[in-house]
């Protein structure tokens, strides 16, 4: 599957970026917001979706809503820290 074949969704109520990969499956980032810094916690894939690229989709779709919200972002899980190392697209937002 492709990238755009994924729904993302923010729901501020709850800090999470949503994934929604098929009608029972969704991949998350939490988060914690302050003074405009997107503090991201913990990501999460279903075990039965794991090593299709799904993560890294939902850390990059992360990255470009923060990156469009003029916000900044701290990589607090060693997973989203990875992704962004490994991309010079990601060091503009990534503090």
């Amino acid at each position: 599957m492709l990238a755009s074949d994924y729904i993302f969704s923010h729901n501020k109520e709850s800090q999470q970026f949503i994934l929604q990969i098929d009608k029972e499956n969704s991949a998350v980032i939490e988060y914690t917001l302050r003074d405009n810094i997107f503090y991201l916690t913990h990501s999460e894939v279903p075990s039965n979706m794991r090593g299709k690229g799904i993560g890294k989709i939902l850390v990059e779709k992360t990255f470009d809503y923060i990156e469009q919200q003029n916000s900044k972002a701290k990589a607090i899980c060693s997973y989203i820290k990875m992704v962004a190392m490994r991309s010079q697209k990601w060091s503009i937002i990534i503090i």
